[in-house]
């Protein structure tokens, strides 16, 4: 008989100092058969499908929630997964499964749930069928991994690339570890490690330290050691404040627990020798077109980069800095894209060559300057629908390869051209520009609201890239948030002489 596989899929990463509350219906959700047709799409999803295809297994699919990342997640919400995913998994789980595979994000908080990755996998765990059977499943690089997902689970794998280049690669390879533990019938356990490090996510680039050392430490231990199916190196997620917030490590092996704990002690010491190579602070967004504009011209385009309103770290993609900048500079040949629903929809009538009034971005954050009061002439609308150009794109992780932006505006005021959406979109796919009739390459600036995740799109057409400080609520100052509930002490934040290191 096939092995048969019970599936489900709850994907968010969770900025818990955003204002706004995720609901349920924030969330994309796909039940039962559905879920089937995500093969082929590049997500992670589509990992675990090919390989479940090649080993010949019945997949049973329940349920899969994901949205983009967003505020704190209404209890409500989790409390509605739950309930669907149980419906659909008690019957199945009567008739018997041979095991459960999850794909997850790692960095998802509720308003009572600092954990709730980890009170999923323990729910799980108590379903009656589902207490012994092998649990395996994938987790982003940027998740705030705890014990309690590790005491649970069996075998979760994490991605290794940030620009998350490999999100399907990662999923695939947490399946053919879980068909190694069925020909085996060898069940591996997850053994954890916290580190007292925190960094902000453009300090976790896989392209230099600290993660390109941790990385490159994990395959040799990994090469080293039979007895480690997989090493992973988990760089924590800034803005969520739980108490595991940070850096962490963890193992699926097979080792005793001398040389588990030996294994983890080792990535540890590393993590905190490199903890200074992820902390970096940029230069105001003035001071660096001042520059510019007393310097030679630059051939090629010059990328501005906006960690504090990065869209893939939860941020509401609407904040103005850059756009300020490039008016108050009278920067020509300029480019910003801000979420904007509200000024999509003002421009509804609008036929191109029209110029209106219009009240540009500033809503999302408080720590914003507000809302540009700006005349501008309306150029062209679409339905915001695209497909990738990159299968391999940092957002086949979030969404597949098509991606709907919804209803989009583009707009020129002075020398800068902007693109409105409707629903926030991080830039890791160009794409999102040239579905709108924009081709990158034809502007002098560009305005990115990221923070490592567009490089692989961008890098080849950019001649020189610049990290600039705005507001907004993904700032690198971690020490100027209000942290409540993570576990201290913890660099950057506190003098640390010497480490403690947790493990499970």
């Amino acid at each position: 008989m096939k092995p048969r596989i019970l599936f489900a899929g709850l994907f968010h990463e969770t900025h818990t100092f955003l204002d706004e509350v995720t609901q349920w219906e924030d969330f994309e959700v796909m039940f039962g058969p559905a879920i089937l047709g995500k093969l082929g799409d590049a997500s992670p999803t589509d990992g675990f499908l090919e390989e479940a295809v090649r080993q010949g297994w019945e997949v049973v699919p329940t349920i899969d929630a994901r949205a983009m990342p967003s505020g704190i997640v209404a209890d409500a919400a989790f409390e509605r997964y739950w309930k669907e995913f149980e419906t659909r998994s008690r019957p199945e789980l009567a008739k018997g499964v041979d095991a459960i595979y999850l794909v997850l994000h790692g960095a998802m908080a509720t308003q009572s749930l600092p954990d709730p990755e980890g009170e999923l996998l323990a729910r799980i765990r108590a379903l009656p069928g589902a207490e012994k059977v092998p649990l395996f499943g994938v987790l982003d690089l940027h998740g705030n991994i705890t014990a309690k997902m590790c005491r649970h689970a069996n075998g979760l794998t994490m991605y290794r690339q940030n620009p998350h280049t490999d999100a399907k690669q990662a999923a695939l390879r947490g399946a053919q570890l879980l068909g190694r533990c069925l020909q085996e019938k060898r069940v591996p356990r997850m053994v954890w490690c916290r580190v007292p490090v925190m960094w902000a996510p453009p300090g976790t680039g896989t392209h230099a330290d600290p993660m390109l050392g941790l990385e490159n430490f994990a395959l040799k231990m990994e090469a080293e050691h039979p007895d480690i199916w997989a090493y992973d190196v988990a760089a924590g997620y800034s803005f969520a404040d739980t108490p595991d917030t940070g850096c962490s490590l963890a193992i699926i092996t097979t080792a005793n627990e001398t040389d588990a704990r030996r294994y983890l002690q080792a990535g540890a010491e590393l993590a905190w020798s490199l903890r200074t190579k992820g902390t970096i602070e940029y230069p105001s967004v003035d001071e660096v077109l001042t520059r510019l504009k007393n310097a030679p011209p630059i051939p090629g385009v010059t990328l501005l980069v906006e960690p504090s309103d990065n869209i893939g770290g939860a941020a509401p993609g609407d904040c103005t800095g850059v756009l300020r900048a490039f008016l108050r500079h009278k920067i020509d040949r300029s480019l910003v894209v801000i979420n904007d629903p509200r000024a999509v929809a003002a421009l509804k009538d609008a036929a191109p060559g029209t110029r209106k009034k219009l009240s540009i971005g500033g809503v999302g954050s408080k720590l914003d300057e507000g809302p540009v009061e700006v005349e501008v002439t309306f150029v062209s609308r679409s339905d915001g629908n695209f497909t990738l150009e990159d299968r391999q794109s940092h957002l086949a992780s979030m969404s597949g390869v098509n991606v709907v932006m919804g209803p989009c505006a583009v707009v020129k005021t002075a020398g800068t051209t902007i693109l409105l959406t409707s629903k926030k979109t991080p830039p890791f796919d160009l794409g999102q520009l040239r579905s709108q009739g924009i081709e990158p390459r034809d502007f002098a600036y560009i305005g990115v609201k990221a923070a490592v995740a567009h490089r692989r799109a961008y890098d080849p057409i950019t001649a020189v890239t610049y990290n600039v400080d705005t507001p907004g609520p993904c700032t690198g100052n971690l020490a100027s948030l209000p942290w409540k509930h993570l576990k201290r002490p913890i660099y950057p934040l506190d003098p640390i002489s010497q480490p403690e290191f947790k493990f499970s």
